[in-house]
């Protein structure tokens, strides 16, 4: 096994030496530069990428709705690449930033549609389907908001960001960008 050990820049400390109050970055080793040694692998999950996205939008899921399980899931999988990509996609969307703030306490925050609050249901039961299996009043809950093929487009973005992450937590092989 070959491992690619180039520092990738992450932003989680702060300079706490002398008067420099800026942030100091951590570099954090990549694993596997999984693009370059499984290219055909990679090639497909970004079809596979394409292919939920188009799902999603032929059933007319929501954007902000579609970065928003996403982020979820990034989130409670540890992604710092993927919750970097879809904070910002979110953003473009239109995701204001109070709500991106508040997404991981979204079942308390208030700041969420009812289909919102679905789609994050159930990307949370689908993340978590090791401790638990995904209880059918969360689909039942999505397609009731949603409808059914709408809800199936959700439900193949989140598998998708899943598979994502598990590359992305594990192999370190994408770093999250520095923006001002």
């Amino acid at each position: 096994m070959t491992t690619d050990t180039t520092p990738t820049p992450t932003t989680t400390t702060r300079t706490t030496a002398g008067t420099d109050s800026r942030p100091s970055f951590v570099r954090v080793p990549r694993r596997l530069d999984v693009d370059r040694l499984a290219p055909e692998f990679s090639a497909a999950m970004g079809r596979l990428d394409e292919a939920a996205a188009a799902d999603a939008e032929r059933a007319g899921v929501d954007p902000a709705l579609r970065e928003l399980v996403r982020l979820r899931a990034s989130q409670l999988n540890g992604c710092a690449y993927c919750v970097d990509v879809h904070s910002r996609a979110a953003s473009d969307v239109g995701v204001d930033t109070q709500r991106l703030l508040a997404l991981p306490v979204w079942r308390e925050s208030g700041f969420f549609t009812a289909a919102e609050r679905a789609a994050l249901e159930l990307a949370e039961a689908v993340v978590r389907v090791s401790a638990a299996e995904v209880p059918a009043a969360v689909v039942e809950g999505l397609v009731a908001e949603v409808g059914e093929e709408a809800a199936a487009a959700v439900l193949v973005l989140v598998v998708t960001v899943v598979a994502w992450n598990g590359v992305g937590a594990t192999a370190r092989c994408w770093s999250p960008a520095r923006h001002a």
